[in-house]
């Protein structure tokens, strides 16, 4: 796709608090805004970039959702994250100089595009933007991390209240509600995700919905009781 070049001012952005460093001075707001110049549209079920392709640029989510995957030895599609607005993506293909998964938009997309090279030159000079680089990439880290634990030590309950507490949590600092959502992922995605089969995945859900936890309508899900999905995560001391 050829990507859609408009000047796009990071200063004048709602989500720069997410996605940029806070408390730079307005003239390293500018030489930001010169490096961020392209914004890119990607439509629902689009690549934004391919296992293998080479990487050039770091990609902050404008509006949409994004799931990132690589394929496994089998074939099947193994989803390793799921990314939405204000968040970065493509720090995969800095090791490499290749992305070494997929990028997938889960919904129509737009992607603010950062030439990496330009955003290494300016790190340089503007130590906040290094500071916030280095950030981002130890998030990815912990990130990671949390990953393991949730497919390595917990239930198929556990792990489904972590995935819907954590994505609420997000959402939440972006303005939304704080205990209704949308699933833009399928309950097979979100199942290749958390190491679980689709039917355990419906399985769960519906439990949740005896329980009078959630309430479900198609992927639209509200947290009737927060607390009790906290207690699933964290039980509470006998």
């Amino acid at each position: 796709m050829t990507p859609e070049t408009i000047k796009v001012a990071c200063s004048n952005c709602n989500l720069r608090e997410l996605c940029m460093p806070v408390g730079l001075q307005p003239a390293e707001l500018e030489r930001i805004d010169e490096i961020v110049a392209t914004r890119r549209k990607v439509k629902r079920r689009e690549a934004l970039f391919h296992n293998g392709e080479r990487f050039t640029s770091l990609y902050a989510i404008r509006t949409g959702v994004f799931k990132t995957c690589i394929t496994a030895e089998d074939g099947r599609d193994q989803v390793t994250g799921f990314q939405m607005a204000g968040e970065i993506i493509g720090l995969d293909g800095i090791v490499s100089e290749h992305h070494t998964c997929d990028a997938v938009a889960l919904e129509d997309s737009e992607v603010c595009v950062m030439p990496f090279d330009r955003i290494e030159e300016l790190s340089r000079e503007v130590t906040a933007l290094q500071r916030h680089v280095h950030k981002i990439m130890s998030r990815e880290i912990v990130r990671e991390h949390g990953v393991m634990l949730l497919l390595g030590s917990m239930r198929a309950e556990e792990r489904l209240a972590v995935f819907l507490l954590n994505l609420v949590q997000r959402l939440h600092a972006r303005g939304f509600s704080q205990s209704e959502l949308v699933l833009r992922m399928t309950r097979e995605e979100i199942g290749s995700y958390l190491g679980l089969k689709l039917e355990t995945v419906s399985r769960t859900l519906s439990k949740f919905v005896e329980d009078g936890i959630v309430a479900v309508q198609q992927r639209h899900v509200r947290i009737v009781d927060a607390d009790k999905l906290k207690r699933i995560v964290n039980p509470p001391a006998c």
